[in-house]
C-alpha cells in the first residue's frame, strides 16, 4: 500500500512542489519553494512546473531590486518571463498579485491581455532596436 511505501526513505508515492508567498511583520515580502523531499528555499523570483527552468533562467537574468520595487514593472517582468514559454495571448496566462495588507488579487482576462499586448510591443521594439544597432556596426 502507499502508506507502507511512504515509511521507507526514497519510496514516497507522491511529490509536490509549492511556492509560498507572504509578508513579514516589517512588511518585507518572502517567497519560498518547497519540494517533495521536504526541503525549502527562499527566492526573490521563481517558477516551478513544466518549463519552470526556462522561466527561472529568464528571471535570474532580468530581475532587479528596482523592478521588484514597482508593481507595474514586476507584473510586466512576470508576463515577459511567461511569454518565453507560453503561446502568445492572454488567454494562456493567469496572474495573481499579492500586496501587503490586501487580499490576493487575480487579474481579469482583459487586464492580462492588455499586459501581454503591451509587453509584446515592447519586446518587438527592443528586438527592432537591436537589429538596427547590429546593422550599424
Amino acid at each position: 500500500s502507499s502508506a507502507i511505501n511512504a515509511e521507507y526513505g526514497g519510496l514516497r508515492p507522491f511529490g509536490l512542489s509549492t511556492l509560498i508567498v507572504g509578508f513579514d511583520y516589517d512588511g518585507s515580502a518572502h517567497l519560498f519553494q518547497t519540494d517533495p523531499s521536504g526541503t525549502y528555499h527562499e527566492w526573490k523570483a521563481n517558477a516551478i512546473g513544466r518549463s519552470g527552468k526556462t522561466v527561472r533562467e529568464f528571471l535570474e537574468k532580468h530581475y532587479t531590486d528596482e523592478i521588484a520595487a514597482s508593481d507595474e514593472a514586476c507584473i510586466k517582468l512576470t508576463v515577459r518571463a511567461l511569454l518565453e514559454v507560453v503561446q502568445s495571448g492572454g488567454k494562456n496566462i493567469e496572474l495573481a498579485v499579492m500586496r501587503k495588507g490586501q487580499a490576493l488579487e487575480i487579474l481579469d482576462i482583459k487586464t492580462v491581455e492588455k499586459l501581454v499586448e503591451e509587453t509584446e510591443k515592447e519586446r518587438d521594439a527592443e528586438a527592432e532596436a537591436k537589429k538596427k544597432a547590429a546593422g550599424k556596426s
